[in-house]
């Protein structure tokens, strides 16, 4: 059970953003359905870095528990090749609410998983250029064959190269480190065509952290669903309230749904509650499930 101050959630209330140990979070599929109805949470998503095996293994726990369980997914993308926004990243939250998703979409994931796995052996090697003694064993020993920069972190700590995992990422594999090695990506709007075409529900996520303008966040979106983009996440645990009504009200001009969750990590990110977020800066209505369920009939 990850650590977390249990207290019960006003009834109504959800979780769209959360993570597993099946990507680069700490608690197992059932401990995270478990907690979320120790809270009292209504509905719960998984949404996992490319892969959707923590959704399939909390299935029958969900169904126990008598809560609702989304099937998501999270995905790396990168906003286009022109020299204005090279190497941004956008991540790509896909909501699947009438079930899950297309065999053709699961052999897609193939593929982005290797290129995670390719972008692992190079940033071993970087570090282990730069003098660390780390292996790519070590790294899926923790995170298995879906490993992220998380465990690169954990790893770093654990052999005292760095005091915390941000300490880790700001000295060796964050994306202004001397050892850090981009991953291989495919667009955004590419990444938005391809879960539509698999019946899903492509939402920007923690739009934050694109670092934009106010004016070229919203021609960006604007270009987004032109693209197919159908949502943008408006709580997160990096959006302080002044930003979540500036993203209600974006949502609401650009005709994109509104979603919302924690980024849950468990012990990775301990402080990151579920359901709550960050100091309770977390609270996302049922309404924004019952909107994605309607938006797929």
């Amino acid at each position: 059970m990850p650590e977390q101050t249990v207290s019960v959630h006003p009834a109504g209330f959800v979780d769209l953003h959360t993570h597993t140990n099946e990507s680069d979070g700490s608690a197992t599929p059932a401990a995270l359905v478990e907690l979320a109805k120790q809270i009292g949470l209504s509905a719960l998503a998984i949404t996992d870095h490319d892969t959707i095996a923590g959704y399939e293994k909390a299935v029958p726990f969900a169904r126990e528990a008598e809560l609702d369980l989304l099937c998501g997914i999270e995905l790396n993308t990168k906003m286009d090749a022109s020299a204005t926004f090279e190497g941004v990243t956008a991540h790509l939250l896909a909501y699947f609410p009438a079930g899950p998703p297309t065999g053709e979409f699961r052999e897609w994931l193939i593929d982005q998983q290797e290129a995670r796995r390719t972008r692992n052996r190079k940033l071993v090697a970087s570090l282990q250029n730069s003098g660390l003694d780390i292996t790519l064993q070590e790294v899926e020993a923790h995170g298995r064959s879906l490993a992220g920069r998380p465990h690169f972190a954990r790893i770093l700590v654990d052999k005292g190269y760095a005091h915390n995992p941000q300490d880790a990422f700001d000295r060796f594999i964050g994306e202004q480190a001397p050892s850090f090695v981009e991953r291989q990506s495919i667009s955004t709007e590419e990444a938005i065509r391809i879960v539509r075409e698999s019946r899903g529900i492509p939402v920007l996520a923690h739009p934050i952290r694109l670092g934009l303008s106010r004016q070229t966040e919203k021609e960006k979106l604007a270009h987004f669903k032109h693209a197919g983009l159908l949502g943008l996440e408006i709580y997160h645990s990096e959006h302080p309230p002044a930003l979540q009504a500036h993203y209600h009200q974006l949502a609401a001009e650009l005709q994109l749904l509104p979603t919302g969750g924690s980024d849950f990590h468990g012990t990775v990110k301990p402080e990151i509650q579920l359901g709550t977020g960050l100091n309770g800066n977390v609270r996302v209505p049922r309404e924004f499930v019952d909107a994605l369920q309607t938006a797929m009939r």
